[in-house]
């Protein structure tokens, strides 16, 4: 008899080492672990996945990495719309989430898979942005999730995979890890209170540059392509670069609280320097370069863009009326932003663009200006106010 084949979302951790032997001795399976790569794994880890993969008995294990693609369709769109959730976090864990569990159901499409699976808990936001793309995409396709569905503590799990013969390091590290391109996220017991910060100890990069350290880069429509000269052919490169140059100062680190999914407050810490110094020197560059509405509407549609992206619901038909939008503002967001960084801070000096708008052809703010009289903005001001003059004499 044909055994049903199953795509398992694999990551090589404890929930998905227990669902892959789970999926192929107790259920009869023939299962096919996937491993999406958003930036956040080096060629050796992504080696030892696989490996730990054949070892649990998968038939096959692919490697898919998105990391281009997850800018393209979705990173791009977060610069664009300076998007930070709740004005703190640049959506670096659930924005992955998205493309993964994306780029998975279009694998389980590929080999024609019966059955699709990932090692989520009852508890987080992960749970239903992988159900609801995996629903939405690949509807014909039963979603298997043991380890929510068995109400597994990961002692019983242990357990489980010991009496199977599996040998891994079951210690639980002191803190959860969760590194892509668009930032690193950091759980642990602090992350739990209300009231306690990180220890140094817990971010993943430690501080090591202490000078401080003036930086140019360049834009070009809304794009990230140079640093210091230096020229990147693709925008994935020029974050990694900027990675590498500003995370050693501690930039970017801070806590998040926010509104899970399944209606309770989260936190998490995370430390994201790229994102950051990327989001804020783009957003300086357009306020010289937009006018003041183009702005205001950016803003209140970025940030529908980013919950609604946080939430899983990447592939409403709005999201990419949205794009359309932010797409057609960056024709004029090219520039030099200069930028000073310190240690666990950083500072945008200021830009150079042709498409400045504060140009003094046209006067400068709060001295002469070139363009008008004082006669004119006599009249202006009595026009500009006329309705609410009248209001208030209507009304008393």
């Amino acid at each position: 008899m044909e055994k049903k084949k199953v795509v398992l979302a694999y990551s090589g951790g404890l929930d998905t080492s227990f669902c892959c032997i789970y999926l192929t001795r107790d259920l009869g399976y023939e299962v096919h672990s996937v491993i999406v790569n958003t930036g956040g794994f080096s060629d050796e880890e992504l080696k030892s996945v696989e490996e730990r993969a054949y070892q649990m008995g998968v038939t096959t294990h692919k490697t898919v990495d998105e990391t281009e693609n997850f800018y393209n369709t979705c990173v791009r769109y977060l610069i664009y719309g300076n998007v930070l959730k709740n004005n703190t976090y640049p959506l670096s864990v659930s924005a992955e989430r998205v493309s993964q569990a994306t780029a998975i159901a279009n694998y389980a499409k590929e080999i024609g898979a019966e059955f699709v699976a990932h090692g989520s808990t009852g508890a987080g936001n992960d749970q239903v942005r992988f159900d609801m793309i995996f629903n939405i995409l690949i509807p014909d396709v039963q979603i298997i999730t043991p380890i929510r569905d068995l109400k597994l503590s990961r002692e019983e799990e242990i357990e489980y995979l010991k009496k199977h013969g599996v040998e891994m390091n079951f210690e639980k590290a002191k803190y959860s890890i969760n590194k892509g391109i668009w930032g690193t996220s950091v759980g642990g017991k602090e992350t739990l209170t209300s009231n306690l910060g990180l220890p140094e100890d817990a971010w993943p990069t430690q501080v090591t540059s202490n000078e401080p350290k003036t930086i140019e880069l360049v834009f070009e429509k809304g794009e990230l392509t140079a640093i210091d000269g230096t020229t990147y052919d693709h925008p994935t490169k020029a974050i990694q670069a900027l990675q590498a140059i500003a995370q050693p100062y501690g930039i970017g680190r801070d806590i998040h609280v926010g509104d899970t999914i399944i209606g309770i407050k989260g936190r998490v810490g995370f430390e994201a320097a790229a994102p950051m110094v990327i989001i804020k020197a783009h957003h300086t560059l357009e306020k010289h370069v937009l006018t003041k509405w183009q702005l205001s509407w950016k803003d209140q549609l970025s940030s529908f863009y980013g919950n609604w992206l946080h939430e899983g619901q990447f592939h409403d038909p709005i999201m990419r009326n949205i794009e359309a939008f932010l797409n057609d503002t960056q024709k004029q967001v090219s520039g030099k932003i200069f930028v000073e960084l310190n240690p666990y801070r950083f500072q945008v000096i200021g830009i150079e663009s042709d498409h400045d708008l504060m140009s003094n052809k046209f006067g400068s703010y709060g001295e002469m200006n070139n363009a008008w009289s004082g006669e004119d903005v006599k009249g202006f001001s009595k026009i500009f106010g006329n309705q609410v003059m009248i209001y208030h004499k209507v009304n008393g």
